[in-house]
């Protein structure tokens, strides 16, 4: 029996071409909804400097309110980059160190039990953040972003090209 009158082989081509066209979709859902997560941290920590201020001194996080601006611009402009998808990968780097910063400090104890008890790390606010991050990075932000739009343009040079 040849290969391409296999019914199995032919539904998982099928089943591979859905799950390309969906891709793009679904990064698109992703760069939304954390961008928008990411966008409203940081505003909400430029209008709260005090009390952000506060909480970082308390995690004994080094220049806090230096910290606190810092953060809030990452997440801010963070936020805005990935809602456009404008040089999403480079965006999302600033963007993970916030959030590993995060655990390391805020969400302490869930990073510390990960290996005894994982599901109180995996509900902590930081990782779906950080998990969408990876994503993004991985992946990219797909072809409905600017960045999309840019890669799809004609270049006479490339970055990668013998990867």
């Amino acid at each position: 029996m040849a290969a391409s009158s296999c019914p199995v082989a032919q539904c998982t081509k099928n089943l591979a071409c859905i799950g390309g066209a969906f891709q793009h979709l679904l990064l698109l859902i992703i760069r939304l909804y954390w961008g928008i997560g990411f966008l409203l941290a940081g505003t909400g920590k430029f209008g709260r400097i005090g009390e952000v201020t506060g909480f970082f001194s308390k995690l004994d996080i080094p220049f806090p309110a230096q910290m606190v601006y810092l953060v809030a611009t990452v997440e801010t402009v963070g936020g805005l980059l990935l809602l456009l998808g404008l040089v999403t990968r480079l965006t999302t780097l600033p963007l993970i160190a916030v959030m590993c910063v995060a655990f390391a400090t805020a969400h302490q104890e869930a990073l510390l039990g990960v290996l005894h008890d994982p599901e109180t790390f995996f509900q902590q606010a930081p990782f779906l953040f950080l998990y969408a991050l990876l994503i993004l990075f991985a992946f990219g932000p797909g072809k409905i972003s600017i960045d999309g739009w840019r890669d799809r343009q004609p270049s006479t040079t490339g970055c990668c090209q013998g990867l």
